[in-house]
């Protein structure tokens, strides 16, 4: 423990370590009913995973990235649903440590202080006496059914004026969810749609959406921590990367471990271990998830740095931040891929988990701010001397 009574980085990753068998046996429950399990839930609570990017003020651990990047990497190979839904927990988590100081005390006091959250701006907001009224749906919300509030982003709306983006904090109660998770990868997230019909949200619960992309904070509270100087694109890229590599790492142990007494039907190779393709391939694996990891803790280590410094970010070195979540997830899929292309036929049983495993990494590529080709592009352009093409960098 620190002197704050705060866990060390290390003892939090041991404990999540210590849970990663607990939570694979509780991942078929979540693929199957679409959502993560209340004893999920409680389990990830227990050991702090939740409060990661919570005020210590408020019994919270404010982490630095580098731990969100090493316990993601754990959850990974537990299963793609909890690491997902507990990485996407830490961002409009961070982001309502933006907030005013009041809207902080009713979120993280109240009995679900967990935040999910979307930063498309989906729903419109028009002004009335003391705040807005809110109208609009948000797809994709990862673990709803879990959290008590929701971070929203919306178009505010006013006579006369530019229509501005703007984020606000809702309780789950004020929302509609639409059960509307069919899918067939990260099922276990929960990633349905909420939906709101003229609610109501107070002033104090509301912030612009620059406020997060600079950041500039409206919390005095949290004015001096370093864990609220970056923005909240590269907050985003830098908390989930971790997912990635160790949804490549969960599909080596259970390639390695399925491999004795296997061999390669319809060839004299009876022992598959001893044929060259799996050693090509095995090497290929390995080595493409020990560059994955190297993005990962790159960017990490990029964001952890310009945070404790105070120095502003330079357009490259955002940008680069964004390319290597994006690396990171390339290289970590085409090891997934490699693992199965030399797994055999039984691989795409059900209860073998690299199924679930090819299926879930295929879904984290295919996020849109997650992208290698998008990133990989957008870095491009910066190196190249030209402008973005996003406000979300």
């Amino acid at each position: 423990m620190s002197s704050a009574g705060i866990p060390t980085r290390e003892e939090i990753i041991e404990r999540v370590s210590a849970l990663v068998p607990v939570l694979r046996e509780q991942a078929a429950w979540s693929e199957e009913n679409r959502r993560l399990s209340d004893e999920t839930i409680a389990t990830l609570a227990e050991a702090g995973v939740f409060r990661l990017r919570t005020p210590v003020r408020y019994g919270g651990y404010e982490s630095d990235t580098t731990t969100l990047v090493e316990v993601a990497m754990e959850l990974g190979r537990a299963d793609g649903g909890i690491a997902w839904t507990s990485s996407v927990f830490w961002i409009p988590t961070w982001i309502a440590g933006l907030f005013p100081d009041r809207a902080q005390d009713e979120v993280f006091t109240s009995e679900a202080p967990r935040v999910c959250g979307t930063n498309s701006p989906t729903g419109t907001a028009v002004p009335t006496e003391g705040g807005i009224v809110l109208n609009g749906s948000w797809g994709f919300v990862s673990g709803a059914s879990q959290a008590g509030w929701q971070e929203i982003a919306a178009i505010l709306l006013r006579p006369d004026v530019e229509p501005e983006p703007i984020m606000a904090l809702v309780p789950m109660a004020d929302l509609k969810l639409v059960d509307d998770w069919h899918t067939s990868a990260l099922r276990g997230s929960g990633s349905v749609t909420t939906v709101a019909e003229d609610v109501f949200i107070p002033d104090h619960r509301i912030i612009p959406m620059s406020a997060a992309m600079r950041p500039q904070g409206l919390s005095r509270a949290n004015a001096d921590s370093p864990v609220w100087r970056t923005p909240a694109s590269l907050v985003a890229a830098a908390s989930g990367v971790g997912v990635a590599v160790g949804l490549a790492k969960a599909a080596r142990e259970v390639f390695f471990e399925r491999l004795p007494g296997r061999k390669i039907t319809y060839t004299d190779y009876t022992v598959q271990s001893e044929a060259p393709i799996t050693h090509l391939r095995v090497a290929e694996a390995v080595n493409s998830i020990d560059q994955a990891e190297f993005h990962a803790r790159r960017a990490a280590a990029t964001v952890d740095d310009k945070a404790a410094s105070g120095e502003a970010w330079k357009l490259e070195e955002r940008a680069r931040v964004r390319n290597d979540q994006g690396e990171a997830t390339r290289l970590a899929k085409h090891a997934i891929d490699l693992f199965v292309s030399i797994s055999g036929g039984t691989s795409i049983f059900l209860d073998v988990p690299l199924q679930r495993i090819a299926r879930d990494i295929q879904a984290v590529d295919l996020h849109a701010l997650i992208n290698h080709n998008t990133n990989t592009e957008l870095y491009g352009r910066i190196l190249c001397g030209l402008e973005p093409n996003t406000l979300y960098i």
